[in-house]
């Protein structure tokens, strides 16, 4: 059984092409929020805005999905491009990056806003959609039982 994370927060990230959605979360609850949705260009963020992110919330490590395989088994460009932006997270800033699969979190985010009363419709509710779907996939870090 692996080790329960360590008490403090943790920012997971809901990674794409166009915007990565950002959450914060605490495994001493399990739960966690969405924070923003940052642009990127091919998956490159502003770094400058992630390590803003990184210092106000000071979190003992990263969480970034990881995208779903192609039906025959291979790797999709976002699945590669997720993970050249984990390597540079963990380049970057010298903390634990983790991953775990982030298959139809988009879907729970829209059924999480929904069910709250802020149904996502259209494009300018993506980035809420993206943050949101970060939480998820924070929270199914914090479930699964993820490690410091």
């Amino acid at each position: 059984m692996p080790e329960r994370a360590r008490e403090g927060h943790y920012l997971g990230f809901d990674f794409g092409l166009a915007r990565i959605g950002v959450a914060v979360g605490e495994p001493i609850t399990g739960g966690a929020r969405g924070v923003t949705t940052l642009q990127a260009q091919q998956g490159a963020p502003d770094w400058d805005e992630v390590a803003a992110l990184i210092e106000h919330w000071r979190p003992l490590a990263l969480v970034v999905g990881i995208p779903p395989q192609h039906a025959d088994g291979t790797e999709s460009p976002v699945a590669r491009a997720s993970d050249r932006f984990a390597r540079r997270l963990a380049g970057r800033f010298a903390l634990p990056v983790h991953r775990t699969g982030e298959a139809m979190t988009s879907q729970a985010a829209r059924q999480r806003l929904h069910a709250i009363g802020r149904p996502a419709r259209g494009r300018r509710d993506k980035h809420r959609i993206d943050s949101t779907a970060a939480a998820v996939i924070l929270e199914h870090w914090f479930a699964e039982g993820g490690t410091a």
